[in-house]
């Protein structure tokens, strides 16, 4: 199989990396309904539509505003612009939805934990959604640093690079047995289970981003390791309180 891919079916050329983000969205919606109405939601129908919608909204913000940072040296042209303006990332979507979800909860006063029934889903979605980042090699920003290890995978260009979204995939899948692990079989508080996949995420893509041939900021940080530095900050009162708890 040749990277990128992108198959040809009665004439037209086929973006596999567009078929399997719509595809992402459809099977973690439909994985979220059924855990919905496996489990017990706490949390009224009406509010949790109030939830998904916050959720949403601060996605699409979050999603733009982080990939149009990941790419501040490109030329303002009218073709760019238009390209930057659908620019997004899955980092930027996550953060974005964590501070719509809080957003919607305030203002309907809902004072429950909402995210722990979003967090397999989440994974399952976000493991396809990289199948497609992997299968479009170069096309894609998300291509590793040229290597000369092993590891090294022509993505389109000839040269051997870093499989990031490979990387990623097989991170995804320990991540959804481990938390699956986590949650039936500790004892953890409404909201914890999200929290811990945030920074077990996030944290992971800190470290990854060395790999990736990156703008970087202050610090020598690109924006998606800044964002990811936020989010510790933001759930630093969680990781205290866990650290004495283990204490």
């Amino acid at each position: 199989m040749h990277i990128p891919f992108e198959p040809v079916v009665f004439g037209y050329t086929i973006n596999s990396h567009l078929i399997l983000e719509y595809l992402a969205f459809f099977i973690a919606f439909r994985y979220y309904v059924v855990l919905r109405r496996k489990g017990s939601d706490s949390i009224t129908s009406n509010n949790r539509l109030s939830i998904i919608l916050g959720a949403a909204l601060g996605a699409l913000i979050g999603s733009r505003l982080i990939g149009f940072l990941e790419n501040p040296l490109v030329e303002f042209s009218q073709q760019n612009i238009f390209q930057l303006l659908n620019t997004k990332t899955i980092m930027g979507g996550l953060f974005g939805g964590l501070l719509g979800v809080e957003l919607a909860k305030k203002i309907i006063g809902e004072k429950q934990s909402s995210g722990d029934l979003f967090v397999l889903p989440i994974v399952v979605g976000i493991f396809i959604g990289r199948v497609g980042c992997f299968l479009s090699g170069i096309n894609e920003f998300t291509y590793g640093k040229v290597t000369t290890s092993s590891l090294g995978m022509d993505l389109g260009d000839g040269l051997l690079r870093h499989p990031t979204s490979l990387y990623e995939l097989i991170f995804l899948v320990v991540l959804f047995f481990v938390l699956k692990w986590i949650q039936n079989n500790s004892v953890l508080k409404n909201g914890e289970l999200f929290k811990l996949f945030m920074l077990l995420y996030f944290g992971f893509r800190f470290c990854i981003e060395f790999l990736k041939p990156n703008v970087f900021y202050a610090f020598g940080l690109s924006s998606i390791q800044l964002l990811c530095v936020i989010c510790w900050l933001y759930y630093s009162p969680f990781i205290i309180q866990k650290l004495k708890n283990a204490s």
